[in-house]
């Protein structure tokens, strides 16, 4: 089948990486020559340049792409490609800037009959793999707990494109929050709250929530954007505390102890690729979507998300 990659950044030669040690056939197309000619000496790999609409009125639209944009590009690249025919498509997380456009797409996929997933690469993790085949041999998840403090010093003086910022916990926090989540289920009876401000990040800078998902597992989380931290899983069974922190890493903490133990991963292709980006890559283009989050999925999951960050009517969702 025809594979596009639409973008020449930093994540798109993650995935141009995985693509050519697959062997395959692939066309990348970009906008601006700085980013083709950083993609083409990080890769070797040519980059047709003038994006996307152009590439789309010259050749026929592929069969399925890839779309590693800005996140603020997301949604709309994923929809002139479906518009165009295409009917495979894998976007990077969260798929769109707010729940508004990440509707849009999903509506368009649906009139088109088109897949698209939403690429959660945590999710395909050596770590997060090991750590699910543990659950069951415990008899599944009990409670869980985690946190997505984000470095606010680091964060205020970069340069993104506008609201990038603004929507910071559904465009970067999510990392985490999906994961914890994908292991436990989904909140069903929950309350959030949520406080102060920062000036890139008006909505709220300290966060804290409980409740029970859909499978019955109790958690909680918390982060201070204001305060040092870091981002952090831990999920507990009746046998073991399985604990992500780092996230590609996996430790244990047995029933009866307090010391953590590392967990030998079969990680060497999070080690030689981007964490989870070759299983991730692979999954999607063998139709193995079992693991992926889809745009109907991504939709329930933005109300969840604006309502942990505190994203009301007309701040974030396009109304």
């Amino acid at each position: 089948m025809s594979l596009w990659l639409i973008g020449a950044g930093v994540m798109a030669q993650d995935y141009a990486k995985v693509l050519n040690s697959l062997g395959l056939d692939f066309t990348v197309v970009g906008r601006a020559a700085t980013s083709a000619g950083k993609f083409e000496s990080a890769t070797g790999h040519p980059v047709r340049q003038g994006g996307l609409s152009d590439a789309l009125h010259a050749l026929d639209a592929p069969e399925q792409a890839i779309v590693a944009v800005g996140v603020e590009q997301l949604a709309g690249a994923a929809m002139e490609l479906i518009e165009a025919g295409t009917q495979r498509i894998l976007v990077e997380k969260p798929g769109g800037l707010n729940a508004g456009q990440v509707d849009a797409l999903r509506q368009a996929a649906s009139r088109h009959g088109a897949e698209v997933l939403i690429a959660y690469n945590r999710r395909f993790y050596a770590s997060t793999a090991m750590a699910r085949k543990m659950m069951v041999e415990d008899g599944g998840a009990t409670s869980c707990s985690f946190e997505f403090t984000e470095w606010s010093h680091v964060i205020a003086p970069l340069t993104k494109a506008p609201g990038v910022k603004e929507a910071w916990f559904l465009a970067n926090s999510t990392h985490v929050v999906d994961l914890a989540f994908h292991l436990c289920g989904f909140p069903v009876d929950w309350k959030a709250w949520h406080g102060g401000s920062l000036n890139w990040h008006p909505s709220a800078a300290r966060f804290c929530g409980s409740g029970i998902t859909g499978l019955g597992v109790f958690f909680s989380y918390q982060a201070d954007w204001e305060a040092p931290g870091r981002w952090a899983v831990e999920v507990l069974t009746r046998k073991r505390r399985l604990v992500f922190r780092p996230m590609e890493q996996l430790q244990v903490i047995p029933l009866g102890s307090v010391k953590a133990e590392n967990v030998e991963l079969d990680d060497r292709l999070d080690k030689e690729f981007k964490p989870g980006l070759y299983t991730q890559t692979k999954a999607f283009l063998d139709r193995d979507d079992h693991l992926f989050c889809s745009a109907d999925e991504q939709l329930q999951h933005c109300a969840i998300y604006d309502r942990m960050a505190g994203y009301g009517p007309g701040v974030l969702n396009g109304s």
